[in-house]
């Protein structure tokens, strides 16, 4: 009993050290800025209310998102939790995790995406997920790999193993943000390297990107990863450019 009761004591020690800590050095909102109350883990109530959801989680397999992969890859399913629009207030989700060195931000959203999506089965038949990879060069400069992060977040929820050893990424071109369509899929053309076919082969792949535009970065990934042989994929991000 008194072991039990230790455990049940340091729970809630835990408990009120993480408020405290709050108190004293509240996290801010990754949208607004604003403190975060207690509960709240990544985004405030009022921002969480505006976030521009797709609600693609409901119908996964006819959506625009899904629509970009037809015919490009053998694709089953596709959703992003929020649409995306440069200097929106949920753009500074993505600035946050990708340039303002808080990879947190991106399991955060990970986590809060997958509870939502699990409430519509979207990752029913999944067995795997593979977040995009970043090159070497990369993935040093930033000293971490969203993708990864997110992917991460998914996890926690669902349990789905990460498989982060089946492809390599060559080498970094250049940033997607100011290319156009086809520059867009020129730059990634070829850049990805399959390394790892028997963890893939015949398997449901779940791919892991922050954002969706085109397609090209996610087109080129699964690419690769078909040289394995029989695969199916479905693809997820937190935002989807519109």
């Amino acid at each position: 009993m008194l072991f039990i009761s230790f455990f049940i004591s340091m729970g809630l020690l835990t408990e009120i050290a993480v408020r405290a800590i709050n108190i004293i050095s509240p996290k801010p909102c990754a949208m607004c800025g604003c403190r975060l109350a207690i509960g709240e883990d990544v985004i405030c109530s009022s921002c969480d209310i505006d976030l521009p959801r797709t609600h693609y989680s409901q119908k996964p397999y006819d959506n625009e998102m899904a629509k970009i992969f037809w015919g490009r890859i053998p694709i089953e399913k596709a959703a992003a939790l929020f649409f995306y629009r440069a200097h929106s207030l949920s753009s500074r989700i993505i600035y946050s995790m990708k340039y303002l060195n808080h990879p947190e931000v991106g399991e955060l959203m990970g986590r809060m995406a997958a509870e939502e999506f699990a409430r519509h089965g979207f990752f029913n038949s999944v067995d795997a997920i593979v977040p995009i990879p970043l090159a070497k060069k990369r993935l040093r400069e930033r000293g971490y790999n969203q993708s990864l992060e997110i992917a991460r977040g998914i996890n926690e929820i669902t349990g789905l193993p990460i498989i982060n050893n089946a492809v390599n990424r060559k080498n970094f071109k250049g940033s997607q943000t100011q290319k156009d369509r086809w520059q867009r899929n020129e730059n990634v053309e070829d850049e990805f390297i399959l390394k790892n076919a028997f963890v893939l082969r015949g398997k449901h792949i779940l791919i892991v990107d922050d954002v969706v535009t085109t397609g090209a970065t996610v087109t080129a990934c699964a690419t690769a990863m078909r040289k394995c042989g029989e695969i199916k994929f479905s693809v997820m991000s937190l935002g989807l450019t519109k």
